[in-house]
């Protein structure tokens, strides 16, 4: 069974499940992985914080999980 990503995730725990993911990040203008305080936050509050769609990064956050199962 592969990983799921919701609105609600937790970015550290994506990354912790996968490395792999940030660059899925870095294309929403979120280049501060390495803070607690980024780490900490849902995909749909990075989103609102960086202008961007959190729909559209959760379905490319799950195809690229999909791919790895």
């Amino acid at each position: 069974m592969g990983y799921t990503v919701t609105k609600e995730s937790i970015i550290g725990d994506v990354l912790d499940t996968d490395m792999d993911a940030a660059p899925f990040f870095f294309e929403i203008g979120m280049h501060c992985l390495g803070c607690p305080a980024s780490r900490g936050e849902s995909i749909e509050e990075a989103c609102a914080v960086h202008g961007t769609d959190p729909d559209a990064l959760v379905a490319k956050l799950n195809e690229f999980f999909a791919a790895k199962a």
